[in-house]
């Protein structure tokens, strides 16, 4: 299953830098993919799991495949986006199919790199920019409120989806984010989510560009980035744009030794993506045999023919059972050979949910 974040940001706060390292890790990683066209704003990036290469040690696969999740570069969000400005639209159609936003916030001073609002104030910038995914969510909610209006003078089910709208569209004339709406719960609220998939919605990880200074230590502009992500309930992740672009060109222990260096324990990109799996409710199952030691992205709470899918839609329909070993029990035993021997092989259902960190072999007949 595909997973994509969308980076917005003002110009001019690490946004491209941030893009550039994403999309060296994504080259780094694809000889893996031989059929991938890279779009010029989509970076295809391996996630981290220190777990592959466990399993790797004892089944000596060919290769090593990785989840990987996709991270989309969205141009032109300026002031008036909304309205057109910069790449307006073209921009809108691009968030509205990410999953997660990575909103990058420039937290430093640098005389040499100007920003578009003069300072820096990273508050001011935040809300800029969710200003305009909220005029672009009132605009949309506008179109289906004239439709429903239309609809409601024959269609009966559709009075209660207007009354919601109307509903909606007063809290968002607020200036107010869909993810503060009180009736989220609300059926005929999910309903008109799911089909014009607002902007203002969607989970936020707040990226605090720094410079090495900040890295050390919380500036000013960090703390208030900080405080207020605590007050609408998102993620920040505080890293040095710079930094992870030339972290990306250096090999594994090279780069461990630098962050060891500067007092961090992993890169910014690192936590990214894993608190972007984690607010998605994402787990991974591996596959390990001597071709390749796989991982498989699925949601949590899955049953074993539902995460048989993600490999093959005739597995989850020709279904029979799913042999597992847990993680842990197929490090344990050196592999599934030792791990049958311990009794640590389960033989497991259709009801079966999928656990992160199953080792899973799919008995199917179509």
């Amino acid at each position: 299953m595909g997973v994509a974040v969308g980076i917005v940001g003002l110009p001019n706060v690490g946004k491209s830098t941030t893009f550039n390292a994403l999309t060296k890790a994504q080259n780094a990683e694809s000889a893996n993919y031989p059929f991938c066209t890279i779009e010029p704003n989509k970076a295809v990036v391996p996630v981290p799991d220190e777990r592959l290469e466990e399993l790797a040690k004892i089944v000596n696969p060919e290769r090593i495949q990785y989840s990987t999740i996709d991270f989309v570069d969205i141009a032109g969000l300026v002031k008036g986006a909304s309205k057109g400005e910069g790449l307006g639209n073209k921009f809108l159609s691009n968030i509205r199919e990410v999953e997660v936003i990575l909103h990058m916030v420039r937290c430093f001073e640098d005389e040499n790199i100007t920003h578009v609002e003069g300072g820096i104030d990273p508050l001011r910038d935040i809300e800029i920019i969710e200003g305009e995914l909220i005029l672009a969510d009132i605009e949309q909610l506008d179109k289906k409120i004239t439709k429903l209006q239309r609809d409601a003078k024959t269609q009966k089910d559709a009075k209660p989806k207007l009354e919601q709208a109307l509903k909606l569209k007063a809290h968002l004339d607020n200036l107010q984010p869909v993810s503060t709406f009180e009736d989220k719960e609300d059926e005929t609220f999910l309903e008109l989510d799911k089909e014009l998939r607002f902007l203002s919605n969607k989970p936020v990880i707040y990226g605090a560009n720094t410079d090495e200074d900040g890295l050390l230590e919380d500036n000013e502009y960090v703390q208030a980035v900080q405080k207020h992500a605590e007050e609408v309930g998102a993620d920040v992740i505080k890293l040095c744009a710079k930094i992870e672009e030339e972290l990306v060109g250096l090999e594994e222990e090279e780069a461990k030794e630098f962050l060891t260096e500067l007092g961090i324990e992993e890169s910014g990109l690192e936590q990214i993506i894993k608190t972007a799996f984690a607010k998605l409710g994402l787990i991974s199952y591996f596959t390990a045999g001597v071709k390749e030691v796989r991982s498989w992205t699925i949601k949590k709470g899955w049953t074993a023919p539902k995460a048989a899918s993600v490999i093959h839609n005739d597995f989850e329909k020709g279904f029979i059972r799913a042999e597992v070993i847990s993680y842990e029990d197929f490090i344990t035993h050196k592999g599934e050979q030792g791990a049958k021997e311990a009794g640590k092989m389960r033989l497991e259902g259709k009801e079966y949910i999928v656990q992160d960190g199953d080792v899973m072999h799919f008995r199917f007949n179509v």
